[in-house]
């Protein structure tokens, strides 16, 4: 059940990756009230996750594996996980990409798609993960 509950979590961050039209260059609006980043503007993301308390030790391990191989992609600009030194078994991924089609080749390597079956026994819930477009790209 867990297994299953992170991958429809990151297959629908996957979804919300890739969405914009066939013009990813320019802004487009959503609705009359929302406007999507522009596909060449750096995206970041922000995943917090909670482990078993017994299980940090081993969340991390795995997690040094992903943190090394997401570094060396060609898109990332950087790839770190952090512990919430007020709870020790609160963390956050934060990461950033140079643009979408960054973020789309880095959720379609094998080592992403498989992360999530690898710590799904050692996590306490679902990750909360944030996609977000970086502000500062948009004043340049």
């Amino acid at each position: 059940m867990k297994i299953r509950s992170l991958t429809v979590f990151l297959s629908m961050l996957v979804a919300l990756g890739a969405c914009g039209g066939k013009d990813s260059s320019k802004m487009q609006k959503a609705d009359s009230q929302t406007e999507i980043a522009p596909a060449d503007q750096k995206r970041m993301i922000i995943a917090k996750l909670t482990v078993k308390p017994d299980r940090c030790v081993e969340f991390i391990a795995a997690a040094r594996g992903m943190i090394e191989k997401s570094n060396l992609e060609a898109g990332c600009t950087f790839y770190q996980l952090y512990r919430d030194p007020y709870d020790s078994t609160r963390f956050v991924f934060v990461e950033e990409y140079k643009n979408q089609i960054a973020v789309d080749n880095h959720f379609s390597t094998e080592y992403f798609k498989s992360f999530g079956s690898e710590i799904a026994d050692l996590v306490a819930g679902p990750a909360e993960i944030k996609v977000i477009g970086v502000a500062s790209e948009e004043l340049k």
